[in-house]
């Protein structure tokens, strides 16, 4: 083999080919006909580029991310390094079972424990996202039913669910039924007798709900929905404030999907990778994806013998690096899973009760991980929305809440503090919400016009998602 560097031309390029190979032939078909167009700069000079601009993405490392709807928190960089591992990095898809029953008996432990977490009676954990995975456990629910013989069309969805909710249901072919939250922020249960009839297949619920309260009357919802025959769906978004004190089983759900990317401290953000794993009672194991990973006594494997499987959902078996990082948060964790859920429900009644007076609270309920203020106040008072105030956070080195979700909270600004954050972090949040009402009053000019300090400045966010210039431009 001969390596060719040629540069003349203006022309660059690096070539592996055999001594006898015809280079006129490579000349002709690989060779670029124009300059690449790269910078004539020093390797320091690009790294300090990248080092630049990599400094002016906001990360949990860098300051306080008190988003709202799913738990992101601090990943523990052990469980990085666990993932690198070479024998996880470096396993190929395509390998046996034989070559791969580490892989396979880690994959069948972390099975078993989110079992014992989730009270399920089986696990599936090929879904690559909490989306994938709410799909997942909808096609399962669906082939229940007509295995069943049963022809069922309707899902039933509180007012106050997330977007994926109704949208996994509809891709599934159900038509969505809303149903109306009470004055407390739960479910109308009146509203949802009226709901009730033979057609509806199952209702997708989040516990504690979206507005971080916690459904007191869902053992009575789950007694309605199964004296109708229909299934209970568990979206495990806010699992973060309940492991180790209740789970879905003990509230009478019949399928739920964890966001192990979220809930059990895998990546922070930056679009993935995710995991969302999904389990069912015995009643709906048949049901399962397949292959799922089983133990004969001897060894590990993948079972593909499910009777009524709905089919593999991803290719190979999910998203294997995002597994090894849960399951080492697991067993790091251990019994302190429950602390953790106490220290997110602390942190997050402590922060609603320092911002209640200086903002709207509409639900003025004990909440659990999370709650949701409104910017509404200082709207009407002094025309500072809630994108207003988020901008403004931007310039307290924070990350804006979680804004305008749920829908039927008006100027939403939904908080999630999570157990990762100190006291001394959620009083400098306080302080810097505070001022951020104090100048809404004083100066909201100031507010309006933030952030000043973000390398990008206001921009038209409505012109932008209305007609985004998609011209890739040289």
């Amino acid at each position: 083999m001969k390596t060719i560097f040629e540069k003349d031309k203006g022309v660059s390029g690096i070539c592996l080919c055999d001594e006898n190979e015809n280079l006129d032939f490579f000349d002709g078909i690989y060779k670029r006909k124009s300059p690449l167009g790269l910078p004539n700069v020093s390797e320091l000079e690009a790294l300090r580029h990248y080092k630049e601009l990599s400094d002016r993405n906001f990360c949990i490392e860098k300051g306080f991310y008190p988003l709202g709807s799913c738990t992101m928190k601090y990943n523990p960089k052990v469980n990085e390094l666990l993932a690198s591992l070479e024998g996880f990095s470096d396993l190929h898809p395509l390998s046996s079972d034989e070559d791969c029953q580490g892989a396979l008996e880690l994959m069948y432990k972390l099975q078993e424990a989110l079992k014992e977490i989730t009270g399920m009676d089986a696990i599936t954990l090929q879904p690559a996202a909490g989306a994938q995975g709410e799909l997942t456990g909808m096609m399962v629910i669906k082939k229940y039913f007509e295995v069943k013989g049963e022809k069922r069309t309707k899902v039933i969805i509180p007012d106050s669910a997330h977007g994926t909710n109704p949208a996994s249901a509809h891709l599934c072919g159900f038509e969505i039924v809303p149903v109306k939250s009470n004055d407390k922020g739960q479910v109308d249960i009146e509203a949802l007798k009226s709901l009730v009839n033979h057609d509806v297949a199952a209702i997708m619920m989040t516990n504690p709900n979206t507005l971080g309260i916690f459904e007191e009357n869902v053992l009575e919802i789950s007694q309605i929905m199964h004296e109708n025959g229909s299934l209970l769906y568990y979206d495990g978004a806010n699992f973060n404030a309940i492991m180790g004190y209740t789970n879905p089983k003990l509230m009478g759900f019949d399928v739920v999907h964890l966001n192990l990317h979220k809930t059990f401290a895998t990546p922070h953000g930056g679009g993935g990778p995710g995991a969302g794993p999904v389990g069912v009672v015995d009643a709906l194991k048949d049901f399962l994806p397949s292959p799922v990973v089983d133990f004969d006594g001897q060894k590990y494997f993948r079972n593909c013998n499910i009777k009524h499987s709905i089919g593999q959902v991803k290719a190979f078996y999910g998203n294997f690096s995002v597994l090894v990082k849960a399951y080492a948060y697991i067993l790091m964790m251990g019994q302190n899973l429950k602390e953790a859920s106490e220290n997110a429900v602390l942190n997050a009644n402590y922060l609603k009760e320092k911002l209640k007076e200086a903002y709207l609270l509409p639900y003025d309920e004990p909440c659990m991980h999370e709650f949701v203020l409104s910017g509404e106040k200082q709207k009407h008072e002094n025309g500072v929305s809630t994108l207003h105030i988020a901008k403004a956070l931007m310039d307290e080195n924070t990350h804006p809440p979680t804004v305008y979700f749920p829908l039927i909270v008006h100027e939403a600004i939904m908080i999630e503090p999570t157990e990762s954050e100190t006291k001394e972090v959620m009083d400098d949040f306080v302080k810097v919400m505070l001022k951020i009402a104090d100048e809404a009053k004083s100066n909201p000019e100031k507010v309006i016009s933030s952030p000043h300090s973000t390398p990008v400045k206001k921009i038209d966010e409505t012109l932008a998602a209305r007609h985004p210039n998609l011209k890739f431009v040289q």
